[in-house]
């Protein structure tokens, strides 16, 4: 049973955490430029720090049983990530092939009466386009995790609850420690992953309902659009999956 179009800010979200990720070809000049990013934006982003992600090293076993490490692997200092944090919450990784925003704090994509995470997603993108001028995304991600109640953990609940993939007539919530759905499925230009996963949270069972929308070489100028359609796909989804006892935990008028 599919609940209504959701066109509302609620003021118990079931989302944990939401992500936006381009990839782009490798830059070697980044460096020089992340200090004029920097200025652009660190009003917004006033903590910054710089990350080392230090190589993984695959020994090397000879023939007769000696260690060797592989070529230049002692100059090699690993993937350098430019990290900025928001006093709000969220943060922003830049590397020389990504950039990153993660915010566990956005409770809206585009919808008036709250900080909007489409808004910060513009900010960073049109301040990084007008000093790096890339054509051209390898790949536009954009993900959703939320978390979403299970009041009781028995077969009656979760129908009422949601609209699940859930093989729950052969296999009983009442006796399963854990179950987990993952599917990625294309929908026109775009593909999602899909994840249904039933964990336990703080001694308490949830339903984590994981959606990851992506497309590949999209024109830079192109991205706002592109991520539009990805969270109207990610919200249909989710749609899709919640009934109405999910709504109503999220206005905070349950029961």
């Amino acid at each position: 049973m599919t609940v209504e179009k959701i066109n509302e800010i609620f003021p118990n979200p079931t989302v944990k955490e939401v992500a936006f990720e381009i990839k782009y070809p490798n830059l070697f000049y980044i460096e020089n430029k992340i200090g004029d990013l920097q200025i652009r934006i660190i009003e917004e982003f006033p903590e910054s720090s710089l990350i080392f992600r230090a190589p993984i090293a695959f020994a090397n076993i000879g023939p007769e049983g000696k260690f060797s490490l592989p070529p230049n692997f002692e100059e090699d200092t690993g993937k350098k990530i430019w990290e900025f944090k928001s006093e709000k919450g969220f943060r922003l990784n830049i590397s020389s092939d990504s950039l990153l925003i993660v915010s566990q704090f956005h409770k809206t994509y585009n919808l008036d009466g709250q900080d909007k995470f489409r808004d910060i997603i513009e900010f960073i993108v049109e301040n990084f386009l007008e000093i790096m001028q890339i054509p051209i995304f390898n790949r536009i991600g954009f993900r959703y995790i939320d978390e979403c109640p299970l009041p009781t953990k028995d077969n009656e609940t979760f129908k009422k609850y949601y609209d699940s993939v859930f093989p729950i007539e052969r296999f009983n919530l009442s006796n399963v420690d854990e179950m987990d759905f993952k599917t990625v499925f294309k929908i026109g230009n775009y593909h999602l992953r899909y994840v249904e996963s039933l964990q336990k949270v703080n001694d308490e069972y949830k339903l984590i309902l994981d959606f990851d929308g992506f497309a590949g070489k999209i024109k830079s100028n192109e991205y706002l659009k592109i991520t539009d359609d990805l969270h109207a796909i990610i919200l249909g989804e989710f749609e899709k999956t919640i009934n109405k006892p999910v709504l109503d935990h999220m206005r905070g008028s349950e029961g």
